[in-house]
């Protein structure tokens, strides 16, 4: 009888043993998976782009004629107010080309004022008028031509300011176009930062704009925005141009290095969503995602519409899912609808790598 208990005892106690290792087997093998909340990204109110201070105005400086160089009256870094004399060309060929224009300007003048009177009088022919009266104003043309040469032998500053680089020496031989000195402003400078696609599809919502630099004690510094660039660059970049206060002009140089916070209104989250690509997975050519219960940890399977790829690599959700449901991320093609899944902890900031 004794021995009977026994047996009966050491069953029930093993029983219980392999129940026990049931159970945490079980809890041992629930599968861990990342989420995220959609939507919880939606919106990026501050962002950071590096810019460069530069002159609102830049001009290189060139003749419209060509010729030999003469003189340079300028150098790099020299001061310049509006209407100085920049630099000149040899006038000597174009001063024989006026002297020779105006004299045969003066012989068809002369010859064509004694036509007209006589046809005045009724003597010439209406042909002999006609041709008199359009061989002068041929002969006025090119002799305001040749003037107009022989005065672009000179540049003049358009504008008050410093020059940034001088190109040529005296002696050289220029063609028409060719810049001698470029000039830049002394009062007005501007910032300026290129902004990728997903930020200037939000260009309506730019609040503003600042930047500091460590040399002006930290002090933040408002920009005014001047400009967006309708295209992109080369580099699928938009320009954006900030005019700095006048104030400080007189401190800060083109060519400095900035960081500029871009600002914008809470962007308001739509039907159309974004999420990582790996979130989704497809069955008989639908596109699905997997719902996260954070009440009983069970997952369920939730059919979308894409509507396309961004450049980002993630998926842009037209329907199926809103802001604020909880989705899984990871290891989606091994689950299975009511599954009770663990939901990995976010990694927190401070603990990079899950070291400490």
């Amino acid at each position: 009888m004794k021995g009977i208990f026994l047996t009966i005892c050491a069953t029930i106690i093993l029983a219980l043993a392999m129940q026990s290792c049931r159970k945490e087997e079980k809890e041992v093998r629930l599968v861990k998976v990342e989420t995220i909340t959609v939507g919880s990204d939606a919106s990026a109110p501050t962002a950071d782009f590096p810019g460069r201070v530069k002159a609102s105005e830049e001009v290189n400086m060139a003749f419209k004629v060509s010729g030999t160089l003469a003189r340079v009256y300028v150098d790099e870094g020299d001061k310049v107010r509006k209407g100085q004399i920049i630099a000149e060309l040899d006038p000597t060929d174009y001063r024989t080309q006026l002297a020779a224009t105006e004299a045969e300007y003066y012989k068809i003048k002369s010859e064509a004022e004694r036509v007209i009177a006589l046809y005045n009088d009724s003597v010439a022919t209406a042909g002999d008028y006609d041709k008199a009266r359009y061989g002068l104003q041929q002969i006025s043309a090119k002799y305001k031509y040749a003037k107009d040469q022989l005065a672009d032998t000179k540049i003049y500053a358009p504008f008050s300011g410093t020059v940034k680089k001088r190109f040529y020496d005296p002696a050289s031989v220029l063609g028409a176009g060719m810049p001698i000195v470029s000039i830049i402003t002394d009062n007005s400078l501007e910032i300026e930062i290129n902004i990728p696609a997903s930020t200037y599809v939000n260009r309506g919502n730019f609040t503003s704009f600042t930047t500091s630099f460590d040399f002006l004690e930290a002090k933040t510094i408002d920009l005014k925005l001047i400009s967006i660039s309708p295209a992109a660059n080369a580099n699928q970049l938009y320009t954006v141009r900030l005019a700095v206060p006048n104030g400080l002009s007189n401190r800060l140089s083109p060519g400095m290095n900035a960081m500029v916070r871009l600002s914008q209104a809470d962007v308001a989250v739509s039907s159309t969503i974004e999420i990582p690509s790996s979130a989704i997975f497809e069955n008989e050519g639908n596109s699905f995602v997997w719902l996260f219960n954070a009440d009983n940890g069970s997952i369920r399977r939730q059919q979308i519409e894409v509507e396309r790829l961004d450049t980002k690599g993630n998926a842009v959700i037209k329907s199926g899912i809103k802001a604020g449901d909880e989705i899984v991320t990871s290891g989606v093609h091994k689950l299975s609808d009511g599954q009770t899944v663990e939901r990995l902890a976010p990694i927190s900031k401070t603990n990079v790598g899950g070291l400490l």
